[in-house]
């Protein structure tokens, strides 16, 4: 089992910076490919970023390539996403999520989410 909390999300001016944390515990963390999502209201839950358990590779979707930047930190349990030049559209909930298989971009594939940080922004 693993433990996820998100954190990081508020309210921003468009253009604005944000990053957003999530903290695991439970089990190796190492261990887990990492991914984020994000949900507006009335619309799927999609994909953002995800990042394989070592870090050395990723895969963005194309709504935020060149923004958004994902990174972890196994040392420290933590996951981030570095959010930049953000955009009303990026307004959502976001999501992180663990999974022991490969990275992928279908959110049935990862097993434990965390319940989610409210990003808002404004304009």
């Amino acid at each position: 089992q693993v433990q996820l909390v998100e954190s990081g999300g508020e309210l921003v001016q468009t253009g604005g910076s944000l990053r957003l944390s999530c903290a695991a515990s439970g089990r190796t963390f190492s261990n887990y490919s990492m991914a984020w999502f994000r949900q507006a209201p009335g619309k799927e839950r999609e994909f953002v970023v995800g990042i394989s358990a070592s870090g050395g590779r990723t895969y963005y979707a194309d709504s935020v390539k060149g923004r958004f930047t994902i990174s972890r930190d196994n040392a420290k349990n933590t996951l981030y996403l570095q959010m930049n030049s953000l955009k009303p559209e990026d307004t959502a909930v976001y999501y992180c999520a663990a999974g022991r298989r490969l990275m992928t971009s279908r959110a049935i594939t990862y097993e434990y989410w965390g319940q989610g940080t409210q990003v808002t922004v404004s304009s």
